[in-house]
């Protein structure tokens, strides 16, 4: 599996996709989806990885694990494909942005801009069973996804690390604070988001930590 991946994350990440536990984690795959719907499709598992590399990560966005509906997982935390209605989440996400840096929400959920930007779109689990959260949680993808936020963590170039929620923060034990950035707040779901999710202005504190370590601020429009 680690063939779909085809840039410089390839090197960071070999350690972790020769061991056994990555091995087994290939194993379960396969019998998963042998047996049931598994989101994302096999070829956008490292869709993340893929579209924003390790040398140009700036900035991480960290969700729990893709949507579990069908066609909604693209591979990118938080995003969905053109066409596919807006989950919940991100409609609360834009609503922090306009309420955060006066930019519109847009009509679609494809977060891709941003991670061509430098932002790593990246889920702690990278696959799920349809309609069942979780599902694939402790079997092995997040000895991948920490191995990844801990080599961003010590990049000679601070990076902004995004921590939406509980799961996410139990990530922050692995980041150096006193080189990079960390913001946390509540999930942006309806269940969540108005304990302290709205009004946190995460993306103008991104930019603000950017401009004052001399790197290029994001542009969080998205194309309409």
């Amino acid at each position: 599996m680690n063939t779909l991946l085809h840039n410089d994350w390839q090197a960071v990440l070999a350690p972790k996709l020769a061991t056994e536990e990555f091995k087994a984690l290939t194993t379960f795959l396969q019998s998963e989806r042998e047996k049931f719907n598994v989101f994302p499709p096999k070829e956008e598992v490292f869709n993340a990885f893929n579209l924003t590399d390790f040398g140009h990560t700036r900035v991480v966005i960290l969700g729990q694990d893709p949507y579990h509906e069908l066609h909604q997982a693209q591979g990118l935390s938080f995003s969905v494909a053109p066409g596919v209605k807006i989950p919940p989440s991100l409609r609360n996400i834009y609503q922090e942005l306009a309420t955060d840096l006066n930019i519109p929400p847009v009509t679609h959920g494809n977060l891709t801009a941003w991670g061509q930007q430098g932002v790593l779109l990246l889920n702690s689990v990278l696959t799920v069973r349809e309609g069942q959260a979780n599902s694939h949680r402790q079997h092995g993808w997040e000895a991948v996804t920490d191995a990844a936020i801990q080599a961003l963590a010590d990049k000679p170039e601070p990076v902004v690390f995004i921590l939406w929620g509980k799961p996410a923060q139990m990530k922050q034990k692995l980041i150096d604070e006193s080189r990079n950035l960390v913001i946390t707040s509540p999930h942006p779901s309806p269940l969540s988001a108005y304990r302290g999710f709205f009004g946190s202005k995460p993306f103008s504190q991104t930019n603000a930590y950017l401009i004052a370590h001399g790197q290029q601020p994001i542009n969080w429009h998205l194309p309409a």
